[in-house]
């Protein structure tokens, strides 16, 4: 399938859900995607596919880059990395704090998990502000492996998400709103 194709197939089974989580935004829910196994497998594949030949494994952030990540690495026969929200890893961890609109949260990865130099290709549902995506880039960096890109199903372009991610890093999303 192109990605015309699968854009479409994707847009088509997107949920559109107004004022949630609060008045005035437009929700797109991706869980009827995941339901549907020819959109799902459509997907796992355009996410990676401009990434082809440079990537190791891929690295799916808490909660639904989980699934996206792990449908993707089975369709690309790496592996994956969880990169967890804090305090749900069970063996010694590196931690990247990042702002949120109001407060902070931080991320979470396993040291040595992987070997120095891997090249992980950051994997989530959607680029909105870009805080979640850029410590996601981050704490990769920091544990001695190579952000290979970030790939999303949906940006958020009027939030300017891209600007916050590390200069140079190559970002691809298969929808942009």
């Amino acid at each position: 399938m192109n990605e015309s194709e699968t854009r479409a197939l994707v847009e088509s089974r997107l949920a559109l859900i107004p004022d949630f989580p609060e008045p005035g935004v437009l929700f797109r829910d991706l869980t009827p995607v995941f339901a549907d196994g020819e959109a799902f497998h459509a997907l796992a594949e355009a996410l990676t596919a401009p990434f082809a030949g440079r990537f190791d494994v891929l690295a799916g952030v808490e909660a639904r880059g989980f699934l996206l990540a792990a449908a993707a690495s089975v369709a690309a026969g790496v592996g994956v990395l969880p990169i967890r929200k804090a305090g749900k890893l069970p063996r010694a961890v590196l931690r990247e704090e990042y702002s949120l609109e109001y407060g902070t949260a931080a991320l979470e990865v396993h040291e040595g998990e992987l070997p120095p130099g891997t090249r992980v290709l950051i994997v989530d549902d959607v680029l909105a502000t870009g805080g979640t995506v850029a410590a996601a880039a981050r704490l990769v960096e920091r544990a001695g492996w190579h952000v290979a890109g970030v790939s999303v199903a949906i940006e958020l372009a009027e939030l300017h998400g891209r600007d916050a991610l590390p200069a140079g890093l190559e970002a691809y999303s298969l929808l942009s709103y």
